[in-house]
């Protein structure tokens, strides 16, 4: 069984890495949600980036297909020019008819080239307004991601010096306490909204979730001998505070000195 000294150790070095850790977490609060913020901005950034570059490698794509069909009208031209240099050879009107259904094939195809043509421009044309619309998507999210990051690096600058020292105290506390005490405190935090692990019990109440602490267990708390939890919340009590009702108590003396006035006279 641990000696009361140990468990006190104990108590003392989760009572500070408690301290240390809820100034920690207020120097987050301080910087609130920026950190995700400037985050999520360079996430949308990168994405929009990404959306551009996809968008180029369409257009690079389309405009590739336009010159293959700008290609097929040139050699359709050809076939009609060669077509149309035949009949003047022809023997016969049932060559020439066969002639001309050739040159009627290549030109009914150089009006289909035409079309895909046209129809590939538009995307093309498509693509690159929604480049321009995306471009100036990134400008904004680019100038919102500045404004962000200064106001982040404000706040880093001011308290980059206070949480430098605080880290390094963490470090010297954490070695105080033994490894599945500190895993049981870290889960504790973790689930606790106000990152409370350890708590004092104050007013018969565990500081935590504000449930009554039983007269028994909070002696157990003040005595040290073991590690006491709330019932209740499972925080680490470490220690009772004492409420002194001071001013209470001189009103009480204050009355009693002006009844015996009152009786001497």
């Amino acid at each position: 069984m641990e000696t009361t000294t140990t468990v006190s150790k104990k108590l003392d070095a989760l009572v500070k890495l408690q301290d240390i850790d809820s100034q920690l977490d207020e120097i987050k609060k301080i910087k609130g949600d920026l950190p995700e913020e400037v985050q999520d901005l360079e996430d949308e950034i990168a994405g929009l980036q990404t959306r551009i570059q996809k968008f180029k490698g369409e257009i690079k794509e389309l405009d590739a297909q336009v010159k293959t069909q700008e290609q097929a009208i040139k050699e359709h031209k050809k076939l009609i020019a060669k077509y149309k240099e035949q009949q003047e050879n022809v023997r016969n009107d049932r060559e020439y008819q066969a002639i001309m259904r050739e040159v009627e094939s290549q030109e009914l195809d150089i009006k289909l080239a035409e079309k895909t043509i046209n129809d590939l421009n538009r995307k093309v044309s498509d693509k690159h307004n929604e480049i321009e619309k995306t471009h100036n998507n990134l400008t904004e999210r680019q100038k919102d991601l500045e404004v962000k990051q200064n106001e982040l690096q404000s706040i880093i600058k001011e308290s980059e010096e206070d949480e430098e020292k605080l880290y390094k105290e963490r470090e010297k506390r954490k070695k105080h306490v033994p490894d599945s005490l500190y895993l049981a405190y870290q889960k504790l935090r973790s689930n606790a909204r106000n990152g409370l692990a350890v708590v004092s019990v104050k007013r018969d109440a565990c500081g935590g979730c504000f449930n009554i602490v039983p007269p028994q267990r909070q002696v157990d708390v003040k005595e040290r001998k073991k590690i006491v939890i709330c019932e209740h919340c499972g925080r680490i009590l470490a220690d009772v505070e004492e409420v002194v009702v001071v001013e209470k108590k001189r009103t009480v003396r204050k009355a009693r000195a002006t009844k015996a006035e009152a009786s001497e006279e």
